[in-house]
């Protein structure tokens, strides 16, 4: 008896589906993977939960749609044939796929796998928004974090650009094109070398400051940190002068500690390890700094959804000045 030729199920030019794949029930497959398995019809039907009916007539349809025999019939049993064991290895292989792409698609869905990149001014060890972060990464562990720092203005343009999901800056603010949220506040602190003559009071006045020596950083939260100066200072006499460097955090309160000048920083930073600089709090400051999120209102990503969810309620049990 001449067999019917075999119909390929994907086009070798295209790659593409053929009308005989579409046409393949799903059940039909999974059916067959399971008489492969147990190689006996009716222990494949129980473990189905189907009748033993419903697999033959699946099985033996399939087998004249595909024009090969995939299993030998016997008494006892059934026994794969050399094309029943090539169909069923790429099928499996296809199953697996399909189970591991709707189980992928779920969990990104549920925010609980992909991607989340964050932008910050800085991440101190220890500070609200590192223990954000690890709080997320510990919840979340399928999700791959990505930190980019810098300016608060660089940041809110790769927010536009959609090169990152969401940033976190000091202050509140507006921005029309933006959802914000104010997420955390620090007092604000002055960095003070350890030999300056107001290095042994237990708080210093924006008075005192008078006629300082600013130390500001070009990036991070450098250009807010000068405008923040200018603005306390403004009209009080002597002047102070304000030096701005191209320099990172550390680098910029090491030269604190050497005598350049003088900051101010968010009481995060004091809980950097730094030699020779005495922060002290800065007592006629109105009110802590506050810090806030900002994210696209088209980012619809459950990550980012979470990331602001757990902000919101860590937020709401540990102190933020």
């Amino acid at each position: 008896m001449r067999r019917r030729r075999s119909t390929p199920m994907i086009d070798r030019k295209w790659g593409v589906p053929t009308s005989l794949g579409s046409r393949i029930p799903l059940a039909s497959l999974i059916q067959t993977l399971a008489v492969a398995e147990y190689l006996n019809f009716r222990h494949a039907a129980n473990a189905l939960g189907v009748s033993l009916s419903s697999v033959s007539a699946r099985v033996k349809t399939l087998e004249q749609d595909l024009g090969v025999l995939l299993f030998e019939r016997h008494a006892r049993g059934v026994r794969l044939t050399e094309a029943g064991r090539q169909f069923v290895e790429h099928v499996a292989a296809g199953v697996d796929q399909l189970d591991h792409a709707v189980k992928t698609a779920g969990m990104a869905a549920s925010g609980e796998c992909g991607r989340l990149r964050i932008g910050v001014h800085a991440l101190i060890p220890r500070s609200f928004l590192a223990g954000l972060i690890g709080q997320y990464r510990e919840d979340y562990p399928g999700i791959e974090v990505e930190i980019t720092e810098g300016t608060a203005r660089d940041a809110v343009m790769q927010l536009r650009a959609d090169r990152l999901d969401i940033v976190f800056m000091a202050g509140t603010p507006e921005l029309p094109d933006c959802h914000t949220r104010r997420i955390w506040t620090e007092p604000l602190v002055a960095a003070l070398p350890d030999r300056h003559r107001l290095a042994k009071q237990a708080a210093v006045t924006w008075a005192d400051l008078a006629g300082e020596t600013f130390l500001a950083r070009h990036g991070g939260t450098g250009p807010q940190v000068h405008d923040h100066i200018v603005l306390r200072l403004a009209g009080r006499w002597p002047a102070s002068s304000i030096q701005r460097f191209d320099v990172e955090r550390g680098t910029l309160l090491s030269m604190v500690g050497q005598g350049f000048g003088v900051t101010i920083v968010g009481a995060a930073t004091s809980l950097l390890r730094t030699s020779d600089v005495t922060f002290l709090p800065v007592a006629d400051e109105p009110e802590p700094v506050p810090f806030s999120a900002v994210w696209s209102p088209f980012n619809c990503s459950a990550a980012l959804r979470n990331l602001l969810t757990l902000a919101r309620e860590m937020g709401r049990t540990i102190p933020a000045d």
